[in-house]
């Protein structure tokens, strides 16, 4: 078995002139694909929670202060970190539970904090509470933030918009009427991606034999990339150590 560390890169974000990257993946048979696995973990100090003023709405949202841990580390795995292969244009189907994606908006709190759909499909925004909110969301560029989409909610429904990102591959997600709500939503341009376990494990499957970017994506952290080659059947191991405080 190959083993491979990654330590302290910064990944870049593929740009595609003249068409998205939700459009070039194309879905073919896999033959004696290969396996990629590894954990990730923090290499430092962990960051502590981000706290939060409520200063409105607190019938619905509570009162006080919210805490919203953007680092979570668990016996030094780090959480909320999806690894993915970068420019893959053809190989295995995206699994059926990927697609379109939704977050929920109840008790002032996102939720999921941190959830995965397809880039270019469906994103429902649903919000439960009986108070307005403006969900705001911005496609990560690096270091940079760029708006999507800022759609005003002051009734209990559901609203829709499609997501296609062109650059990035996540989207931050903000309220405008309370600043203590966070989420992300991973944009998966292919199959090959994997959320870490709670003990910073993932696995990535029936991968075509060849070489690759690999890359681990974090909301907070920055980035990290490393490269990897894998032949037919092959199991090959990529670790990847954030730096903490």
């Amino acid at each position: 078995m190959k083993r491979l560390v990654a330590m302290l890169a910064v990944a870049g974000f593929c740009t595609l002139p003249l068409m998205s990257q939700a459009e070039i993946y194309k879905e073919v048979a896999v033959s004696n694909g290969g396996t990629i696995t590894g954990r990730v973990t923090l290499a430092g100090r962990d960051y502590a929670p981000k706290k939060y003023t409520v200063v409105k709405d607190s019938a619905v949202c509570g009162e006080g202060a919210r805490e919203i841990d953007y680092v979570r580390v668990v016996n030094g795995a780090l959480l909320d970190v999806v690894v993915y292969l970068d420019e893959v244009k053809s190989g295995k189907p995206f699994p059926a539970e990927v697609g379109d994606g939704k977050i929920l908006q109840k008790g002032c709190e996102f939720t999921p904090f941190l959830g995965v759909m397809r880039n270019g499909a469906k994103f429902a925004i649903i919000n439960q509470d009986p108070v307005l909110h403006n969900i705001h969301t911005y496609e990560i560029i690096g270091r940079i933030k760029k708006t999507v989409f800022s759609i005003s909610q002051p009734d209990q429904n559901t609203i829709t918009k499609v997501v296609e990102l062109k650059k990035g591959t996540a989207m931050k997600v903000e309220c405008d009427a309370h600043d203590f709500m966070h989420a992300y939503a991973f944009t998966a341009s292919n199959p090959y991606f994997a959320v870490v376990k709670e003990d910073g494990s993932y696995r990535i499957d029936n991968v075509p034999a060849g070489k690759y970017k690999i890359k681990a994506w974090h909301g907070f952290l920055r980035d990290q990339k490393s490269r990897v080659e894998i032949a037919a059947g092959e199991t090959v191991t990529v670790d990847f150590a954030f730096k903490g405080r």
